[in-house]
């Protein structure tokens, strides 16, 4: 087994349109003012940005995402991501009763090296992070959807 891929997967029910969070996931360089855990964005140009982000533990990780994938109509916004970490992420968004469901899927290995080394004994800890991030980003994206 490879300790240093992660494969993630998080559901969001969100109280809005799928057009709407739509919208809002794909404009990436706006993550900062509701997911605060999403601390920078940087655009390189129109497909790649570099992203810096820190959850509950004391390390940032930065990476370059490119977007391999924006189809609204089938509601996919797909990236490849290089850096800290290397791999992909997916945006799925669905109809749900009168909202929507996010349904976000990842697939990277860590190269940041403090990470490597802490690959076996973090493993958990690192994958609560993950978890604590993602449901903060649910919060942040939910309020941020009310006041809109």
């Amino acid at each position: 087994m490879d300790w240093t891929r992660y494969r993630f997967r998080s559901l969001w029910a969100l109280p809005a349109p799928p057009a709407r969070v739509y919208e809002a996931l794909e404009r990436v360089e706006e993550y900062p003012r509701w997911w605060r855990q999403v601390r920078e964005v940087k655009r390189i140009d129109d497909a790649t940005g570099v992203i810096r982000i820190r959850s509950l533990l004391p390390y940032d990780m930065t990476f370059t995402a490119r977007e391999e994938r924006r189809d609204p109509a089938a509601g996919i916004l797909e990236s490849s991501f290089s850096g800290d970490i290397d791999g992909w992420a997916r945006w799925t968004i669905t109809a749900r009763g009168s909202g929507t469901l996010a349904r976000y899927d990842q697939v990277v290995r860590v190269g940041k090296p403090l990470l490597r080394v802490f690959a076996v004994p973090g493993r958990p800890v690192f994958r609560l992070n993950h978890r604590l991030m993602m449901r903060a980003g649910r919060h942040g994206l939910t309020a941020y959807l009310q006041a809109v």
